[in-house]
């Protein structure tokens, strides 16, 4: 059987989560990618990896399915990209394979269409404005939305260029900010939605959906949104999970995995922060694997493969677990870092994966990409999680990251 997996750059998820899936359930993988330069020295294609990189404009939906046309016929068609749902979705409907809802891929990827959306069904309503590709910023001081306000990419990830404005002048300058970086792009002004940040992990087939516990993610002060780390929750209260569920409901979401970010107010409401119609990334989705102990990867490469998933994972629920992130805290040169390591003590298990190399220049973000390195802990049944944030502090104190300006 062959799997068409669609990618931009390589990452983690795909090189240590979905290609050795895919090696384990015996699949034949054409990677179509606009970088395949890239993935080559990712590792993947190469030896007996039986991983075939070609180039193509994955973000154009007719040249992906003319690629695949004149190739050979596909079984499944596969992404975990934020940025290609919408053209895998479909590319799997243009060939009559299993997959997504386009229209739900597109929902949840465009910020201002999830928001008219859940408005017009009545599932929720938040606050937004849409500045469309080209507009002035000026146009902003308008917009109905109260202040403090967030202002955010239409299409972003990984909360870049997302900030808090506090005023119509602060919103204006952060938006001709924005447009300096990203020319023209289309962005979205919504009231900001207080509360602490947690999020549910789901995964299903179209019949079944299962609940795979979520985080509690910590995050910096405003006026940025960095995730500094987060604490594996089982399971968040039923009223809480039963709202979620309604809303991603109305979204069209419920085939394969989805990682939803959200936040509760005062009066108990659960508000959306944003649905990544993908598995949860930076390292999180390998944990999860890991401390719930079930072939988190191979399942949801089944779905697209049209298989069922099965009543009961079997999934592990007594764990607990924490991912943390070094920052950079200036911009520089990194001069001192521990490398990559896999360690255990006490029974909590933790592994260190750097993120940049020594000797690598970078301004300082206040994004994502100031993470110099993921710490992923977790200890099993039995464990406290005191235990596990204990490992994870005597990492971080034995350990130093030194930036030189």
């Amino acid at each position: 059987m062959r799997l068409y997996l669609l990618a931009l750059n390589p990452t983690v998820s795909v090189t240590e989560g979905f290609l050795p899936a895919a090696r384990r359930l015996g699949l034949q993988v054409t990677l179509l990618t606009d970088q395949p330069g890239a993935h080559a020295r990712s590792g993947a294609g190469t030896g007996d990896d039986g991983v075939e990189i070609l180039d193509c404009d994955v973000r154009d939906f007719h040249a992906l399915i003319t690629r695949i046309s004149t190739h050979h016929a596909p079984d499944a068609v596969f992404t975990n990209s934020d940025h290609l749902q919408t053209q895998a979705a479909l590319a799997a409907d243009y060939f009559g394979l299993p997959g997504k809802d386009w229209r739900a891929t597109l929902r949840t990827k465009d910020k201002a269409q999830l928001r008219r959306h859940l408005t017009a069904t009545g599932a929720d309503t938040v606050r937004a404005a849409e500045l469309p590709a080209g507009r002035d910023p000026e146009e902003l001081r308008a917009v109905p939305v109260p202040y403090p306000c967030v202002l955010k990419p239409r299409e972003g990830v990984a909360s870049e260029d997302v900030v808090l404005a506090t005023s119509p002048e602060e919103l204006v300058r952060y938006a001709r900010e924005i447009r300096s970086r990203r020319a023209g792009a289309p962005l979205v002004v919504e009231e900001y939605l207080d509360g602490e940040l947690h999020t549910l992990e789901t995964l299903g087939d179209g019949r079944v959906r299962h609940l795979l516990g979520g985080f509690h993610s910590e995050v910096s002060p405003p006026p940025v949104f960095i995730e500094k780390r987060h604490h594996y929750v089982a399971a968040h209260p039923e009223d809480i999970t039963r709202q979620i569920l309604a809303q991603l409901d109305a979204l069209g979401v419920g085939f394969g995995a989805c990682h939803t970010e959200f936040v509760v107010s005062d009066d108990g409401r659960a508000r959306l922060i944003e649905v990544n119609y993908r598995a949860i990334g930076d390292q999180c989705d390998l944990l999860l694997a890991q401390l719930l102990d079930v072939p988190l990867f191979d399942h949801i490469l089944r779905t697209h493969l049209g298989e069922p998933l099965p009543a009961d994972l079997g999934a592990r629920t007594g764990a607990r677990a924490r991912v943390h992130y070094p920052l950079a805290d200036r911009a520089g040169t990194l001069t001192s870092a521990p490398g990559a390591c896999d360690l255990e003590q006490d029974g909590i298990k933790l592994a260190y994966r750097p993120l940049r190399d020594v000797g690598e220049q970078h301004e300082l973000y206040g994004t994502n990409r100031d993470y110099l390195g993921v710490i992923r802990a977790f200890g099993p049944d039995g464990t406290g999680q005191q235990a596990v944030d204990l490992a994870v502090e005597r990492f971080l104190t034995e350990r130093r990251w030194e930036i030189t300006p």
